[in-house]
């Protein structure tokens, strides 16, 4: 006979069904796992052999062989375990086989038969729900997978719990979904002294998911201005909480089962490596590009970042997703993010004070800036120069629009952009994701605007997607300005970001 349990396999965000097929022939004492298992699966037998005898459970004397099916899908990481001795008790008849099958598990299993937290517990719970399912999982894991209402999750401590579940002695009450995580944030944009047009870029960025490259001077606030982006980004809306989180489940990152409704802030390293920024590595995991989903990356001191990771990003900006491509499986994960770039004008950062500036100058500002290629910096909706703040603004009282008063004008636009894309396409949220006919169709401007925005076109050269871009800026200016039509001012401000930099660059 062949007892069967189900778990997943794990490509990107996807959860692939795997079913774990257990067989007792006659033969040699054996215990061999096949279906094209890696390292960790493979050493599962040694962790259920264990297990089951810190229950006093003895294996048959016969041949045991697990099959994961399909045979041809890779197999990674420890959370077979529990599957494989859940498919294993059920040939031996400890627990039912109907019970078996109507489950999707997940776990890591210790030598002592506790149950170990494991990475990929709401996807598993996606596709449990998917199958009608019950989904087994270890009970730290079991808070997060609960957020799934569609399916019943049963969270157990060890495998004894499990047995005694199945088994009708001491069934295990479904588990309930983990607390919202609201972190409190201390800090306001009114903390910004001066730098009102960087604040009305951060605005309009927040608004429509624009990306932003700030370029200054060490010092004028262009790291404080970004750490305050996200006070004023409304909060995830159920969906996208769900599709952030699930990328943070792969990665390991949510907090006991928690779901933030924050957006993600992520701020790697210039040494960060390629696998570490795009995704990568043995189990191509997501990287910051991804875990910055429906969230913010920033990347200060961007021209330090190596060439080949910037040029890495010009293909997921433009998309809203990156292809992890291996020699046995390509992996695709979503990076809808709003980049905001930071540099100084060059490597010392004084090009612009003839005082403190080296003799190199302009020369050093070419080069060092010359590292963002222009294709990459065509991606990039907004572009300002943040000057230093003079020591009578910084003692200025602080009399500027808190982050809250700024968030609530955000979140008037984004309702805007919601009332008008409506259901037609879900994968249009903002104004940064249109395209094609329907950026002409809500972003067409009037006579006066077009004039202007031909006129620009021509003499600076714009390329097809900086037009485009700017059309999407004006858009959520119109926008923040409570505006159905796209007019002459709206344009101009679109354009003055595009182009205030660009003579610097």
């Amino acid at each position: 006979m062949v007892a069967r349990a189900y778990t997943v396999a794990f490509e990107g965000v996807e959860a692939h069904q795997v079913e774990v097929q257990c067989a007792l022939t006659p033969g040699l004492p054996a215990f061999s796992i096949v279906g094209l298992p890696d390292k960790a699966v493979s050493e599962a037998r040694d962790r259920v052999r264990s297990a089951l005898a810190s229950m006093a459970i003895a294996l048959p004397s016969k041949r045991i062989t697990i099959n994961l099916s399909p045979a041809d899908l890779p197999k990674e990481g420890s959370h077979f375990d529990l599957p494989i001795a859940v498919a294993l008790l059920a040939a031996i008849g400890i627990i039912p086989e109907d019970a078996s099958e109507s489950t999707v598990s997940l776990g890591e299993l210790s030598l002592d038969g506790s149950l170990v937290g494991v990475t990929g517990a709401l996807p598993a719970a996606m596709s449990a729900a998917e199958e009608d399912r019950t989904l087994l999982c270890p009970a730290v894991s079991s808070p997060e997978a609960a957020w799934v209402a569609a399916t019943q999750v049963i969270g157990a401590a060890t495998l004894a719990d499990v047995v005694r579940h199945y088994s009708g002695q001491s069934p295990l009450k479904p588990s309930e979904p983990g607390e919202v995580h609201t972190p409190k944030n201390a800090r306001d944009l009114r903390d910004v002294k001066g730098q009102e047009r960087a604040k009305r870029a951060l605005e309009i960025a927040a608004a429509g998911r624009h990306h932003l490259f700030m370029v200054g001077a060490p010092g004028s606030g262009k790291s404080m201005l970004a750490a305050r982006l996200p006070t004023i980004l409304p909060p995830l809306s159920p969906a996208e909480a769900l599709e952030t989180s699930m990328i943070h489940s792969i990665a390991g990152l949510l907090d006991q089962g928690g779901i933030s409704r924050s957006r993600p802030f992520r701020e790697p390293h210039h040494t960060a490596s390629m696998a570490a920024i795009v995704g990568g590595g043995r189990r191509a995991s997501p990287g910051e590009i991804s875990l910055a989903h429906n969230g913010v990356l920033f990347m200060d001191e961007m021209p330090e970042f190596s060439r080949p990771v910037l040029e890495t990003l010009r293909q997921p900006i433009e998309t809203g997703q990156v292809m992890i491509a291996r020699a046995n499986a390509h992996v695709t994960y979503p990076c809808k993010f709003m980049l905001i770039a930071a540099a100084n004008p060059c490597r010392c950062g004084h090009m612009f004070d003839p005082a403190q500036a080296c003799a190199r100058v302009p020369d050093c500002g070419q080069d060092y800036l010359g590292r963002l290629s222009g294709p990459l910096l065509d991606r990039l909706d907004l572009r300002i120069e943040v000057p230093p703040v003079s020591f009578q603004d910084l003692d200025l009282p602080n009399d500027g629009d808190t982050s809250e008063t700024v968030a609530a004008r955000v979140s008037a636009a984004q309702a805007r952009q919601t009332a008008r894309f409506g259901q037609d396409d879900p994968t249009i949220r903002v104004n940064a994701d249109v395209h094609g006919q329907k950026l002409e169709e809500i972003a067409t401007p009037d006579a006066e605007g077009r004039s202007l925005l031909s006129h620009v076109a021509e003499r600076f050269g714009l390329s097809a997607r900086g037009y485009h871009r700017v059309l999407r800026v004006a858009r959520t200016i119109a926008d923040l300005d409570q505006s159905d039509t796209v007019r002459r001012p709206h344009l101009a401000e679109a354009i003055s970001f595009r182009l205030s930099s660009a003579q610097d660059i």
